[in-house]
């Protein structure tokens, strides 16, 4: 198998960091790039809009998942290259938009050719909601966790 990309949609979760050194060593492992998608959920992307949370304190938290990742992939002797981006799960102007789809256009658009996922631990988790969309449409290999 080829592998040159290896993308984790997160969230910040436990779950998330998980499936972040799962990604990490498939990405060690094949000399693939990994890159962290992190995924807003519905009410996250809302009270940005309103003001209601600081947009710098959610940058803030995905530099420090970030930086955990990288920190864990360097502890374990790993040397991948991280890159991350931002989505948001839905859109009131895009109604077929949802947390599945999302990843799966980000993983077209950045050509990734494996995906890690986290599975639901809630009907509230975005991210983890789309574990069954991409396992069910994902063109790439899927290893969820």
């Amino acid at each position: 198998m080829d592998i040159d990309l290896v993308l984790v949609p997160v969230d910040g979760s436990d779950r998330s960091e998980q499936a972040a050194a799962y990604a990490t060593a498939i990405a060690e492992r094949y000399d693939a790039g990994l890159h962290l998608l992190f995924v807003l959920d519905e009410r996250l992307r809302r009270d940005l809009d309103k003001g209601t949370v600081d947009a710098e304190s959610v940058a803030q938290d995905h530099r420090e998942f970030t930086r955990r990742v990288r920190e864990r992939s360097h502890e374990l002797g790993h040397d991948v290259t991280l890159d991350t981006s931002t989505a948001t799960a839905f859109s009131q102007k895009r109604l077929l938009q949802n947390p599945g789809s999302v990843v799966l256009d980000v993983a077209e658009d950045i050509d990734a050719e494996f995906l890690v996922i986290p599975r639901a631990a809630s009907s509230d988790d975005a991210v983890g909601r789309a574990a069954l969309y991409v396992l069910e449409y994902a063109s790439q290999p899927v290893l969820s966790v």
